[in-house]
């Protein structure tokens, strides 16, 4: 695909288990700190933090892949975009009552905060919580929309 140089960009999405996502795509747009950014064959050099939320993949057949990722960076250079993420995953693969799951854990577990009755033995940490409930919330909406 030499001949095909700035035509596409080569996309590789990475959380700690390993690739979630590897190839020649058209388009991405990924959830940085400031807002979606897209992302365009022939980008300038950048690296951005990325918040909770969707990655958007145009491929080159003009379809559209959806991931659910959760806070990490990304790196654009030279055609190539690498996202790192602390979670990531493709919208196909979500399994949606694992992820009501864990938003009703943490909800119910920020509930026990906010009303004092944290049972014994049970360590809660707030901010762990609402970050997981966020996490789940945004595996929910990622479902939703495809």
């Amino acid at each position: 695909m030499a001949d095909e140089a700035g035509k596409f960009l080569r996309l590789e999405v990475v959380d700690p288990d390993g690739p979630v996502f590897e190839g020649d795509v058209g388009m991405v747009i990924v959830p940085a700190m400031r807002g979606e950014l897209g992302i365009l064959p022939r980008h300038a050099p950048l690296v951005a933090q990325l918040t909770v939320g969707e990655i958007r993949v145009k491929t080159l057949e003009n379809t559209w892949v959806t991931l659910a990722v959760s806070e990490g960076f990304v790196k654009v250079q030279h055609d190539k975009v690498i996202v790192l993420a602390d979670a990531a995953e493709l919208a196909t693969e979500i399994d949606a009552a694992r992820a009501q799951e864990a938003f009703d854990r943490a909800t119910q577990r920020l509930e026990w905060v906010k009303a004092g009755t944290v049972p014994d033995g049970e360590e809660v940490d707030p901010f762990r919580e609402s970050m997981a409930m966020k996490r789940a919330k945004n595996r929910l909406r990622v479902i939703d929309r495809v």
